[in-house]
């Protein structure tokens, strides 16, 4: 079980007793926060479709990204263990260099139709290995979390919508991966891998910028 004395910093503890919230921030500790998955979490987890990932680097220069995938793609594997794919992006490697550097991350899982949110926070590990990766398709890398603490947020100022359909980028055990609109303009070329590069010339070649910012204006990125 997480400990009350050191889940909150000194810092949030002086806003609770200045806003009068200590007893109720130690209550929803009680009621809410562990260090194990319940069932009820474990299904919520699995049935999204998107999370964000929150990240330090070794100066503590912190970052938060958006990760999507199929539904499902975000694995519980123990009472208190999930993994996840990192896939194919802008080759900036932030969220997994900060991971290889400093290995604490926080997830949120949002659920807007409910609406919904689970927040996880744990400690972090990149995998490369084989036949693991080949559960995950198209998955360049997997992040392995051990969980430190799991706890339901107050979902009451999440804007109720509608489930939006999936992105027709996700990979699947049936198709490759699409190429995004923007590795095909000019000038990132040069800078592109080599792979994606021959994918480019393959795949309808290359674009100008000018008919990027047309593509985004109808929807197609």
């Amino acid at each position: 079980m997480p400990d009350l004395e050191t889940f909150y910093s000194e810092s949030q503890r002086q806003f609770q007793r200045d806003y009068e919230t200590e007893a109720l921030a130690d209550t929803l500790f009680s009621a809410a926060v562990s260090e194990e998955f319940s069932d009820q979490q474990r299904t919520f987890i699995q049935s999204r479709d998107f999370f964000f990932l929150s990240t330090v680097n070794g100066s503590g220069e912190p970052t938060v990204s958006y990760k999507g995938g199929a539904v499902g793609f975000v694995r519980v594997e123990g009472p208190n263990r999930l993994t996840f794919p990192s896939y194919n992006g802008n080759g900036m490697f932030l969220s997994i260099g900060n991971i290889a550097e400093s290995a604490k991350i926080g997830m949120l899982f949002i659920d807007f139709e409910t609406p919904n949110r689970l927040r996880v926070q744990g400690v972090a590990r990149i995998a490369d290995k084989q036949p693991d990766l080949d559960i995950f398709p198209g998955a360049e890398l997997l992040v392995q979390v051990d969980v430190q603490s799991v706890f339901v947020n107050c979902a009451r100022y999440i804007p109720k919508h509608k489930r939006i359909v999936g992105s027709p980028y996700t990979p699947t055990h049936s198709s490759d991966q699409l190429i995004p609109s923007w590795k095909r303009i000019e000038g990132f070329q040069p800078s592109l891998p080599e792979k994606d590069r021959l994918r480019v010339a393959e795949e309808g070649g290359t674009i100008s910028a000018e008919e990027y910012g047309e593509r985004l204006k109808n929807g197609i990125s």
